[in-house]
């Protein structure tokens, strides 16, 4: 089989999403971000299935790479790492609240909230994000498709406008990657 045509199509709509995107929105979280780093903020951030890998990479990108060569570091911590309870809040509560459930114990007014979807609405992030709403945290949607509640309810969103989760997903980490390389070997340092 030749898939040159496909592959060659993929591409070309990745990069014309990529050229929409709201780099002044990418600008804005960096330096909410810096300024979490800078006062001692924790970090939370979650993500389901390919959102959730994504979320444990930005942890381990802001954790090691940004934070290596920084006297003051990163602590981001991912809440889709923990797989124990995470299964415990599922099996025992509802999945909806795996997310929410140790923000409650752990998160206070000032800490940073990442929501990672491509949808912008799965419940269990959503819900994540109220609750660090209601307690005063910094809220932050990286979204794709229309956005979805997430959208609405984050104090700031990068918003991949593309109705197309593979392409969405693309952008989230290439953010990732943008933003670790800028802080850790650009004007950020």
């Amino acid at each position: 089989m030749d898939y040159i045509k496909e592959l060659e199509a993929y591409r070309k709509r990745e990069i014309e999403v990529y050229k929409r995107l709201d780099l002044q929105a990418v600008n804005t979280v960096m330096n909410v971000l810096e300024e979490a780093r800078l006062s001692g903020k924790h970090i939370f951030i979650c993500g389901n299935g390919g959102s959730a890998a994504t979320a444990s990479h930005y942890a381990g990108d802001f954790n090691k790479g940004v934070s290596e060569h920084q006297d003051k570091k990163y602590n981001f911590e991912c809440l889709s790492d923990n797989i124990p309870t995470m299964m415990a809040v599922a099996n025992d509560i509802s999945y909806d609240e795996v997310f929410r459930f140790p923000l409650r114990n752990k998160m206070k007014p000032g800490d940073i909230f990442i929501g990672i979807s491509g949808s912008g609405n799965s419940r269990n992030v959503v819900n994540a994000m109220e609750y660090a709403n209601e307690i005063s945290g910094t809220t932050i949607a990286i979204v794709g498709y229309d956005g979805g509640k997430l959208k609405g309810m984050a104090d700031y969103v990068i918003h991949v406008d593309v109705n197309d989760m593979q392409i969405s997903e693309d952008i989230h980490m290439i953010l990732d990657h943008m933003m670790m390389w800028i802080l850790s070997h650009g004007k950020g340092c």
